[in-house]
């Protein structure tokens, strides 16, 4: 009997997931599993790597047990990532060496500054598509090995390896000590500062700048790996051997689970932060407005397919602090109803810049803000000025990104968590005065993941497979008249001017 399944790992930045996928796109059975955030110091963030994988390995299982399926009723595996977030670990022994550095950390600013006063800035745009900024895992990786003792000289040793989460996880699945693959798609080595975007290669200069022996390094792969990097073990989650031929950024794998195939083609995820990309085709396409030209998927190592990428770092995490740090909701579904309850913000703007301004502004030094407060307000108008902030932010992305591709959208595809919510999506149409389009399976991170993988195995036997799988849940159309669209963006655009260079200031 053929394989009838496809499994993906979405490895997030709050937790870990496991789906099944049929033959249609449609979900058989999934698990997800929270892991721990760790703030050891204001603007630091850290993972336990090994909770990661314990917790990997936990949802396998679960996925497995629900569906009733063995690892030979599994065609092949996929892996999709929280993308720079930087592991280093003992390549013998599989321990790290320093808990895993989370892409919304901010230590490196110091170090991102230096590069800039040397003038490096404008060979890291050219190429590698980013710019000096604390979001990726070069400069990460660069302070682990300056910081934690003893790692350097590991590293030069050849001891230790570098990845980021999906690294981390093949190596493990694939055998760990015992002759896991170390390896990197191209989606995840284009964020890491360290690989030149037209060559896909480690780029030799860049490496000695930042002082990072290239024997830490994972084998960059294709996306859709035909070779597969490896099989999983007996004695692994799946207990048989299941191609592990899938690897995606968790943002490009959104681009993939959306069927964004050509050029033009758009989408918004809606997580931990807030991820829109363009596919631009084969040919990377430098941004003159704060956007990051990034490799969007590859299934073959010598041709890429590029994509412009406009990274938000705060929006669903700042529904979470209104959870977690302030108490002002119990659950991130009571936003839809709490924000209702009001007709507007009460003239309140929140700019969550907890971990700086990514695009399109790349302020390191940007700190958070709410304006405009009055004795009017309360919780409910905090709320809802919580949603507007993730809506103003994209439409920010969305302006720039019409004017570095000239492409006006017609329409925004959306996916990840938040889209269930319906009033924040209506909200979205309103805000950019765009149509929104929420698919029938929101979770497209995952399923792009399981894409990538089942292409690679014959699964699936091309793009037009993948298109007939999408289909659309609910459309929302604009309501707002143009006045209350742009007079609601100038406030917004005002706020955000409150917020710039406030670690500087000091």
């Amino acid at each position: 009997m053929s394989p009838e399944y496809v499994a993906a790992i979405d490895q997030g930045t709050t937790g870990t997931r496991c789906m099944l996928f049929r033959r249609d796109g449609t979900l058989l059975a999934g698990a997800y599993e929270e892991h721990a955030q760790h703030y050891p110091h204001p603007g630091w963030v850290e993972h336990d790597p090994t909770e990661i994988w314990t917790r990997t390995q936990s949802v396998i299982r679960r996925a497995l047990r629900e569906g009733a399926v063995g690892a030979g009723e599994v065609a092949a595996l996929g892996i999709t990532n929280q993308r720079e977030t930087t592991v280093v670990w003992n390549r013998a022994s599989g321990r790290p060496i320093y808990p895993a550095i989370v892409w919304q950390d901010t230590r490196t600013r110091d170090f991102c500054q230096h590069l800039i006063d040397r003038g490096l800035e404008p060979l890291i745009r050219v190429r590698t598509g980013l710019r000096s900024a604390t979001y990726f895992s070069g400069p990460k990786l660069a302070w682990i090995l300056e910081t934690v003792p003893g790692a350097r000289d590991a590293a030069e040793r050849g001891e230790l390896f570098f990845g980021t989460i999906d690294s981390w996880l093949i190596w493990w699945l694939t055998g760990g000590p015992g002759g896991g693959a170390h390896v990197i798609d191209v989606s995840n080595a284009s964020r890491t500062m360290l690989m030149d975007l037209r060559r896909l290669r480690w780029d030799e200069e860049l490496l000695a700048h930042l002082r990072v022996p290239p024997s830490l390094l994972p084998q960059i792969r294709p996306s859709s790996d035909r070779a597969a990097y490896g099989t999983t073990t007996s004695e692994g989650p799946f207990e048989g051997a299941v191609p592990v031929c899938g690897d995606l950024g968790d943002q490009q794998a959104a681009l993939v689970g959306q069927v964004c195939f050509d050029p033009g083609d758009a989408k918004n995820t809606y997580g931990t932060g807030n991820f829109m990309l363009l596919n631009t085709g084969g040919e990377p396409v430098p941004s003159t407005r704060g956007l990051l030209t990034t490799a969007a998927y590859a299934t073959d190592l010598g041709r890429c397919t590029y994509a412009l990428e406009g990274s938000i770092a705060i929006t669903g995490a700042a529904v979470q602090w209104l959870r977690d740090n302030l108490g002002v909701i119990a659950t991130a579904a009571e936003t839809e109803a709490v924000a209702r309850s009001v007709d507007d913000a009460g003239g309140i703007y929140f700019v969550p810049a907890f971990s700086g301004l990514f695009a399109p502004h790349w302020d390191m030094y940007a700190r958070g803000a709410i304006v405009g407060l009055t004795r009017f307000t309360d919780r409910r108008h905090l709320v809802r000025a919580t949603l507007e902030a993730i809506c103003y932010q994209t439409r920010e992305v969305l302006e720039a990104m019409r004017e570095d591709a000239g492409v006006a959208l017609a329409a925004l595809k959306v996916d990840g968590g938040a889209v269930r919510n319906d009033f924040l999506m209506q909200l979205q149409a309103d805000i950019l005065g765009v149509p929104v389009i929420r698919p029938t399976v929101s979770e497209t991170t995952a399923l792009g993941a399981a894409y990538a993988a089942g292409m690679a195995a014959g699964f699936w036997r091309d793009f037009a497979d993948l298109r007939a799988n999408w289909a659309v849940d609910r459309v929302f159309e604009p309501s707002w008249s143009v006045d209350r669209r742009e007079t609601g963006y100038r406030g917004w655009r005002r706020a955000v001017e409150r917020t710039r260079g406030w670690l500087e200031a000091e």
